[in-house]
């Protein structure tokens, strides 16, 4: 695990691998953890860099709100702090997917492609945004018990619950790993996202879009209508996953990966 110093925070990440740079934003309210298959997976083809966004695992916690527009901002002060200089490809799932989107916004000519996994281009409904500040304040109340009460019941396919307790725990502990006050912040900010898809049409980034067969959040109807408004991408629908689809199936998901790359 490394950390530099971006934005005047201290910000965690993990790399590996060498070769075209792949930049993994994780999902909420997780860390980079969740991409450890594809940091051993795909190393042999790209650079994985997969960070700690602000205010989970090792990153600095601002309280308050945190938009996705500051995460794009840290993520583009990162590539400057690793002196990444070359265009790269931006892989984001869910919340990460949401940075993703301002970070095409503001920073559009650092990208050479988009992998967008299980996220909306839609903004939160006004229940959405309800739902989202009343669980803030009981994670400021509770701890990130709460978040992973609320969250892990909708992330996995019915098989990964069954079968698979190995992948629920080890993502409820990066939950649990995290602090509220960066758990918090990050739900008001999701709760403030803009509604995207009139951007959409404007995308012309080479761009692969995952999403799994069973995800109760971002279903493969949401997925494969936001790569159709999108003039240069592909969806692929990963079997026996849900929300959490390169974490459930790396083998299929690393498999579309690789693919895309290989096609950049």
């Amino acid at each position: 695990m490394h950390t530099v110093t971006v934005n005047g925070i201290s910000l965690g990440y993990e790399e590996a691998g060498s070769g075209t740079v792949v930049v993994c934003l994780h999902g909420f309210p997780l860390n980079h953890h969740m991409w450890r298959d594809q940091l051993s997976g795909l190393s042999s083809q790209a650079r994985i860099v997969a960070p700690d966004l602000r205010g989970f695992g090792m990153s600095e916690v601002t309280p308050g709100v945190v938009t996705m527009e500051q995460f794009a901002d840290d993520t583009n002060g990162l590539l400057d702090a690793l002196d990444i200089n070359q265009p790269i490809v931006l892989c984001g799932l869910s919340m990460g997917g949401y940075v993703a989107w301002q970070f095409i916004r503001k920073y559009r000519e650092r990208l050479k492609g988009l992998i967008l996994c299980d996220t909306r281009a839609v903004a939160d409904t006004t229940e959405g945004i309800e739902n989202r500040q009343r669980l803030a304040k009981l994670v400021h109340e509770k701890g990130p018990d709460a978040a992973a009460a609320a969250m892990l019941p909708n992330l996995f396919a019915r098989t990964t619950i069954e079968e698979r307790d190995e992948i629920v725990q080890f993502t409820r502990q990066m939950m649990l790993n995290n602090q509220a006050e960066g758990i918090a912040a990050a739900l008001l900010g999701m709760a403030q996202r803009p509604d995207v898809r009139g951007w959409l049409p404007g995308i012309d980034i080479p761009s692969l879009l995952i999403g799994g067969a069973e995800d109760k959040i971002s279903s493969p109807t949401e997925m494969r209508e936001i790569a159709a408004a999108m003039p240069n991408a592909r969806f692929v629908e990963i079997p026996s996953s849900g929300h959490m689809s390169v974490l459930e199936n790396p083998a299929a998901a690393n498999e579309a990966i690789r693919d895309f790359l290989d096609r950049l």
